[in-house]
């Protein structure tokens, strides 16, 4: 009797959880239609951190706050306290995205880019619209010595969010020496 009270519990909620995980998804694919679409910059911020809320639910309050805690020592600059953070998420929830994003995040701001490649293919793997992995994904090339996928990437990142400053400055850094000179 216990069993089958339990069974139907688990099956109730995952029948419940099934659509809000489905509307949170339709929720970020529609922002990221408006993102590509936005009329100037500060609408393209507004719909960046609206996207990346949307990205960062796991669905579970165990990994939110280690995302939560990853995040929090990356900004006092704690890399490799934040790499364990996210290290534990990826463990216990491989396809969130966002432990992926922040894993790599951690290893690039410790300069170990090879990991933190490793890290960005899973998030692109999971979420090839994650703009910010793409960035990231130039920025290694770009640290590792390879301008021309540096370059690619970045030009990636604008097919999403057409406003990103950081990204136009880097494709005008790189653009002589991946396209060379006119004559």
């Amino acid at each position: 009797m216990k069993f089958k009270f339990t069974l139907a519990a688990l099956v109730a909620l995952v029948m419940i959880s099934l659509p809000l995980g489905a509307s949170a998804e339709s929720r970020a694919e529609e922002l990221l239609r408006q993102l590509g679409a936005a009329e100037d910059a500060a609408a393209a911020d507004r719909l960046e951190r609206q996207i990346i809320d949307e990205w960062s639910k796991s669905g579970s309050a165990a990994m939110d706050l280690l995302l939560k805690r990853g995040n929090d020592a990356l900004e006092v600059q704690k890399f490799a306290e934040a790499a364990e953070h996210f290290r534990a998420l990826t463990d216990h929830a491989p396809d969130f995205a966002e432990g992926w994003h922040g894993l790599a995040l951690a290893y690039y701001q410790a300069e170990r880019y090879g990991p933190a490649m490793d890290a960005l293919e899973r998030v692109l793997a999971l979420n090839p619209h994650h703009f910010a992995a793409l960035r990231g994904v130039g920025a290694v090339h770009e640290q590792t010595g390879h301008p021309a996928l540096a370059y690619e990437a970045y030009q990636r990142v604008l097919e999403i969010r057409p406003y990103d400053e950081d990204v136009m400055k880097a494709l005008e850094r790189l653009e002589r020496e991946v396209k060379g000179v006119t004559l």
